[in-house]
């Protein structure tokens, strides 16, 4: 059987080259070119293996990534905007919050459990577009039954006259439902209330199969009971549509679409991961970190987990994972995990320049947002060139004095930068405001002096 990926993402991402997903990437993100390069390649590589034939294809495993870099440079926008491109299943967890077998916190496979969550999702939102039309119309239907009662033909009434008629009104009750003439009529429903039960188990089994089984041995707990409500006619379209699409689709085949998608096309982002990088001999807090490596390997290296939606295989699952390794060092990694990310990438610490081009490059940029946001109370926000560089400025001094945390200091600053006009927007008389050099002075630069005051505000 061929393995395939999902025919969005086959359509999408399946015909760009390296160079054009590392031209998309930077529409988004600002240098970080062997970063983007190495998950371009990754992304291709998944394409490729497409092509193979499935004894040949079975073999090849991803070539995961580890990205080395300080907070802040990029590392976590790159791939969440790779799955995006590639409309793969993603999942960003911190390697922190796992603690080995035996001790409080999550288990590693909770990991995914959690992304087969998210493709359920994804795929239930793609099935629900193709049978949204067709469950409007089911429930126009069931809602004029409501509003309009079939009546008993009458004895000395011809049947096929009796039908016609009855259509006609049935029609331009339709045609008064779509142009909105009925919204203020209200009708009586039954309505199914969800049901929770009301008591936890704790045991040795996960919570997934502990729910499993529940819902296996006790069926109608789970139902919930119906009970009528009087509702206005939008109101109980918008209900009645929601049933409609529930009943036309099939959750076994998005649930086994999911698994799939998550098998083949997804996508986990392990940050932190030098928070746990420590070896045999460490005492106190930092016991387990051996053993949440051990327990993440297998999952990395190739494993089966159980899951509501069936067993997942984690083989071909590209996991990138990422860590500033400030204290630790990649090499403190327990070996068998190091051989499990053998492309290593390093993102550069960002300087002036580049917080410039992230202030005005991207789609996103977060001049753009601010303009965006200003325009919503009728105020019309200028920056000046001079202004833009002044902020990327203090953002580097800031980051030289203090913690560097990157371009999450430009929204600090810019939030600061910003605070009066935000707050007073509303009741301005002038609507129009430029933001140049001299504003951004004023504004910043007895903060930006004294140190312990920015190590607080900035």
């Amino acid at each position: 059987m061929p393995i395939l990926l999902p025919e969005t993402t086959q359509t999408s991402a399946g015909a760009l080259t390296p160079r054009q997903i590392v031209a998309e990437l930077d529409k988004h993100v600002v240098g970080q070119s062997a970063a983007k390069r190495a998950v371009a390649i990754a992304l291709r590589n998944r394409m490729r293996r497409q092509k193979l034939t499935p004894e040949l294809a079975e073999e090849i495993a991803p070539k995961n990534i580890l990205m080395i870099g300080p907070t802040g440079v990029g590392k976590t926008e790159i791939a969440r905007r790779l799955a995006k491109l590639a409309q793969s299943p993603f999942l960003k967890v911190e390697a922190s919050k796992f603690t080995e077998v035996g001790y409080v916190g999550r288990d590693v496979e909770s990991m995914i459990r959690d992304l087969a969550e998210l493709s359920v999702d994804m795929v239930r939102a793609e099935r629900l577009e193709d049978v949204r039309a067709k469950a409007r119309q089911n429930a126009e239907d069931r809602l004029l039954d409501i509003l309009l009662p079939p009546r008993p033909i009458a004895p000395d009434e011809e049947p096929a006259a009796g039908r016609d008629a009855q259509q006609q009104t049935r029609e331009r009750f339709r045609e008064q439902l779509r142009a909105g003439r009925l919204d203020t009529r209200t009708v009586e429903l039954d309505v199914r209330e969800k049901a929770f039960p009301s008591f936890e188990i704790i045991a040795g089994s996960s919570v997934e199969e502990v729910d499993i089984n529940l819902k296996d041995m006790l069926p109608g707990l789970f139902q919930g009971k119906s009970k009528k409500r009087k509702v206005k006619v939008p109101e109980a379209l918008e209900y009645l549509a929601t049933e409609e699409e529930q009943k036309l689709i099939d959750m076994d085949s998005v649930a086994r679409a999911a698994v799939d998608r998550v098998e083949q096309a997804g996508i986990i982002f392990l940050d932190e991961i030098d928070k746990i990088a420590g070896r045999e001999g460490s005492h106190g807090p930092d016991v387990s970190r051996e053993g949440v490596q051990r327990d993440i390997l297998p999952i990395v290296e190739g494993t089966t987990v159980n899951t509501k939606y069936g067993m997942v295989r984690t083989d071909h699952i590209l996991f990138i994972a990422a860590g500033a390794f400030h204290v630790s060092k990649p090499s403190d990694l327990i070996p068998e995990l190091q051989g499990r990310f053998p492309i290593r990438v390093e993102l550069e610490a960002l300087g002036k320049d580049e917080f410039v081009r992230i202030l005005t490059e991207p789609r996103n940029a977060l001049v753009k947002q601010y303009i965006a946001l200003m325009d919503t109370e009728g105020i019309t926000l200028t920056f000046t060139d001079d202004a833009i560089r002044r902020i990327a400025d203090f953002a580097q001094t800031v980051n030289e004095h203090t913690e560097n945390i990157g371009a999450r200091r430009l929204h600090t600053v810019l939030e600061k930068l910003l605070d009066e006009i935000s707050f007073e927007g509303p009741d301005l008389s002038e609507k129009s405001v430029t933001i140049d050099e001299a504003y951004v002075t004023k504004m910043l630069a007895d903060i930006v002096k004294n140190e312990d005051l920015s190590r607080y505000i900035l």
